[in-house]
């Protein structure tokens, strides 16, 4: 009965998630074609969905499967890097930017989900602060990994060279696409607000299926006890690192999508600051809570240039209010109130029910 009941709330909690999502992308998808944003906040909307995504695959090794990982920024790097790279190649043969922008997503959870395989061999079998290091070490490799190569094309070959630029290319038939620390330059941009949203759909349903699938299961019930889960045969490592390299390869699709969105594109930008800031959408929202991720990623990414008007003050402001909301949202007190004013919705949600 029990079992039941928590399987009913975890399918009652996806469906809220992803009509609330469809809602607000619909109203923001409309407004858009519309014209009724303004270029500010339309600029806006890729990134929104990307940084989504990264919460949302930050939360199922923070959330579910409850390892510290503070380098999350450097698989988001290994897709953008090298779905922009598939993207700009296939530009002058494929003439459709959204079949181009698919393919340079495709390719950036693959290689995402391989470095994320790669590393979590070595990282998963440590626990604690000494996970939360080793990532963050592995998170700087990568981003010091592609500010060091030059990678170009000639004649249909791909051409790649480390810390100085010998690639040697004609400049009749040849390209340069990675150019060390100035990364990649004149990018078509070919994210779009629609493709950004089917990638947040993808990314709940394939967290949604597996938290209610016995994978998810076992990976929560290696979280909860590790040694009991051992004691009952299950195979703690593989299912650790299967929710680690499905994780990697969101962050890898993420990344391409981002990368798609602007004109230039530098490692610099994958630091430690942006792994914090994804770690602090998931901290914010709640670990677990796919829904809160979502909000707090929104607006997180909204709120800095919100308060731009208030250049002097505006990350004071910012700090603030993550202080404050971190306190009300870790407060006994407050947490007690809004439990007890949903159990009276639903109370009288179910009243008004029986009587209808």
């Amino acid at each position: 009965m029990i079992k039941s009941v928590k399987i009913k709330d975890r399918i009652e909690k996806s469906v809220l998630t992803y009509i609330s999502v469809t809602a607000v992308f619909l109203v923001f998808f409309v407004m858009n074609m519309t014209g009724a944003l303004s270029s500010k906040i339309s600029g806006m909307l890729v990134p929104i969905c990307v940084y989504v995504v990264m919460a949302l695959s930050l939360n199922l090794t923070v959330g579910i499967m409850g390892e510290l990982s503070l380098g999350h920024a450097g698989f988001m790097a290994v897709g953008a890097f090298t779905g922009t790279s598939v993207t700009m190649m296939l530009s002058d043969s494929v003439s459709n930017s959204a079949v181009r922008l698919i393919i340079g997503m495709v390719v950036g959870a693959l290689f995402g989900a391989l470095i994320g395989f790669l590393i979590g061999i070595p990282v998963l079998r440590l626990k604690g602060d000494y996970l939360a290091i080793v990532t963050l070490a592995f998170g700087e490799i990568i981003k010091s990994f592609f500010s060091n190569i030059y990678l170009g094309t000639e004649n249909g070959s791909l051409r790649f060279s480390v810390l100085q630029n010998n690639l040697d290319l004609s400049e009749e038939n040849g390209k340069i696409i990675i150019e060390g620390a100035m990364g990649i330059r004149s990018i078509p941009k070919t994210a779009t607000f629609l493709i950004g949203y089917i990638l947040v759909m993808i990314c709940l349903a394939v967290i949604f299926n597996m938290i209610k699938s016995r994978t998810g299961r076992a990976i929560m019930a290696c979280r909860d006890n590790r040694i009991a889960a051992e004691s009952v045969g299950i195979p703690v490592f593989r299912y650790k690192i299967t929710a680690f390299t499905i994780s990697a390869a969101m962050a890898g699709a993420a990344g391409a999508l981002f990368g798609n969105n602007y004109s230039s594109l530098v490692a610099s930008k994958f630091n430690i600051d942006t792994s914090i800031l994804i770690l602090v959408f998931v901290v914010l929202g709640g670990q677990g809570n796919m829904l809160g991720s979502i909000i707090a990623a929104a607006a997180l990414t909204v709120l800095p240039e919100a308060l731009r008007s208030f250049a002097d003050y505006r990350m004071l402001t910012y700090a603030i209010i993550l202080i404050l909301v971190m306190l009300a949202t870790n407060n006994p007190q407050f947490r007690s109130f809004f439990e007890k004013l949903t159990g009276k919705l639903k109370k009288n949600g179910k009243e008004g029910g029986h009587e209808s």
